[in-house]
């Protein structure tokens, strides 16, 4: 499936031209196409699990990647997975290293029973139902440093934009038309 809506993202995301504050958060679990185009590219990318991992791991494991405009990985993105659910998009300045010790904080969490469980926040069908349900300070700690998250809504029309301000939620939605 290809999307129809390349331009609309790319202006949403890079809306004064190039800059490096982009990032994409990919769950390798959701298309095997997705850890080849990582390895196919020249951008800044690190995987979010640590440590040797098995090779079935490797590929379905998440992955942070620093994106630019003009990229082949970054067209193939908007161009096959937006409306797949590949992953998220996010703004920040934060450097790699910070970024993934950021975002690899939320990748394990506890349910009310105390047991360990993997959570796909990097989904965007997981973060549009659980950013809005946070408290403040859930959102302070989550957003960390970073700006903006966006993503997919349930039309791949729609582009929903999270913000922070330290304070308040605030969600935006975005109608992106087809090219």
């Amino acid at each position: 499936m290809t999307s129809n809506y390349r331009e609309a993202v790319r202006r949403r995301l890079w809306p004064s031209g190039f800059r490096r504050d982009v990032w994409s958060i990919l769950d390798g679990a959701r298309d095997s196409r997705i850890y080849a185009y990582l390895l196919d590219s020249y951008l800044e990318s690190s995987c979010l699990y640590s440590g040797q991992l098995p090779r079935e791991l490797e590929t379905a494991a998440p992955y942070l990647v620093n994106l630019e405009q003009d990229d082949v990985l970054t067209g193939r993105l908007t161009d096959i997975g937006w409306g797949q659910s590949w992953g998220v998009f996010l703004k920040t300045n934060a450097s790699m290293p910070r970024l993934r010790r950021h975002l690899r904080e939320f990748l394990l969490v506890r349910d009310p029973a105390g047991r360990r469980l993997v959570f796909r926040y990097y989904d965007p069908r997981v973060l549009r139902v659980y950013l809005p349900t946070c408290t403040t300070e859930e959102l302070r700690t989550f957003f960390g440093p970073i700006e903006a998250f966006w993503m997919e809504g349930k039309d791949p029309s729609v582009m929903l934009e999270f913000l922070f301000d330290g304070r308040k939620l605030t969600q935006n939605t975005i109608e992106l038309a087809p090219a």
